[in-house]
C-alpha cells in the first residue's frame, strides 16, 4: 500500500528532506507540499501529514490535521508537556479525531542519548543538560531537551527532584521537570545535546552530536510509515522502537 503524505513546511530544511525521502521510496507518494501561504485544505485526502514548520505555526496546523482525522507527524519543535496534554484531551474528545506522533527528534541516536540519560538518573542528584543548534532556530529550550528532561524527571521517581542550586538566577538556565537547561545558539553548529551528571567524585557526560541532517531520515521514513497504524498521541521516537532491538520497527 503507498501511503500519501502532506508535508507542511515543505520548504524548510527539514521538509526539503522529507519530501525527497519521499519521493525516493516506493511505498510513500507526496500528496502535497505545504508551504506559509498555503491553505490546509491542501492536507486533506492525505493518508499522514508531516509537520515540520515553527512552534508559532505548528498547534493550528496539528488541530486541522486531527479534527480531519489525518494522522499526524509533529517534528516541529516547541511542544511541552502542557501543550500536549491540551492535544491528547482533544484526540480523546473526538472519536473521529486523527491520531498524533509527537517526534522531538527523528534521530535514532538522538532518542538513545535521552534513553540512557533517563537510565542514569536515579544514581545521581546534579543533572544539567546544554544543548547546542544553529542560530536560525528559533525555540528554545529544544524540543529534545525538554524531553530528556521530562523523561528525567519521570525515572527519578521516589529519589526527588534532581538539585538546582540557585535556581532564581537567569544564568542558571531554564528549569524544565526541574532539571536546569542551558540553550546556546551558535554559528558552525548543527545540533548537540550534553547531559551532565555529577556525583561525590565523578561527572559523568551523555553527549549526542548531530553531523550531517541524513541522520534524521531513517527516523523519518519510521514515522511516517508508522503513523497511518497510531492511536491517540504518541510521544518520542522510542515509543515506535522495539526496546529490545533498538532500531528496529514493531
Amino acid at each position: 500500500m503507498t501511503i500519501r503524505v502532506a508535508v507542511a513546511g515543505a520548504t524548510g530544511k527539514m521538509g526539503q528532506l522529507a519530501v525527497r525521502l519521499i519521493e525516493e521510496a516506493d511505498d510513500l507518494e507526496l500528496h502535497a507540499a505545504l508551504d506559509s501561504r498555503s491553505s490546509l485544505d491542501l492536507m486533506l485526502g492525505a493518508d499522514v501529514a508531516l509537520d515540520v514548520t515553527h512552534p508559532g505555526a505548528s498547534a493550528q496546523i496539528v488541530e486541522f490535521a486531527a479534527g480531519a482525522g489525518i494522522p499526524i507527524v509533529v517534528g516541529t519543535s516547541g511542544w511541552s508537556s502542557d501543550r500536549i496534554s491540551d492535544i491528547s484531551a482533544f484526540v480523546r474528545g473526538h472519536a473521529d479525531a486523527g491520531p498524533v506522533l509527537f517526534i522531538p527528534n527523528f534521530s535514532i541516536g538522538s532518542v538513545l542519548g535521552s534513553a540512557f540519560a533517563a537510565l542514569a538518573a536515579p544514581y545521581f542528584d546534579s543533572i544539567e543538560i546544554v544543548e547546542a543548534h544553529h542560530a536560525g532556530k528559533v525555540d528554545s529550550p529544544s524540543g529534545t531537551a525538554v524531553r530528556t528532561a521530562e523523561l528525567i524527571g519521570d525515572a527519578r521517581g521516589e529519589s526527588g527532584p534532581v538539585a538546582a542550586p540557585h535556581a532564581d538566577q537567569r544564568a542558571r538556565g531554564q528549569l524544565v521537570s526541574g532539571v536546569p537547561v542551558h540553550s546556546l545558539r551558535l554559528a558552525g553548529i548543527a545540533a548537540e545535546q550534553r547531559v551532565v551528571f555529577g556525583g561525590d567524585g565523578e561527572t559523568l557526560t551523555i553527549t549526542h552530536s548531530t553531523l550531517s541532517s541524513s541522520s534524521y531520515e531513517a527516523g523519518i521514513l519510521l514515522a511516517l510509515r508508522s503513523a497511518p497504524a497510531a492511536s491517540g498521541v504518541t510521544v518520542g521516537l522510542d515509543s515506535l522502537l522495539d526496546p529490545g532491538l533498538p532500531g528496529t520497527p514493531r
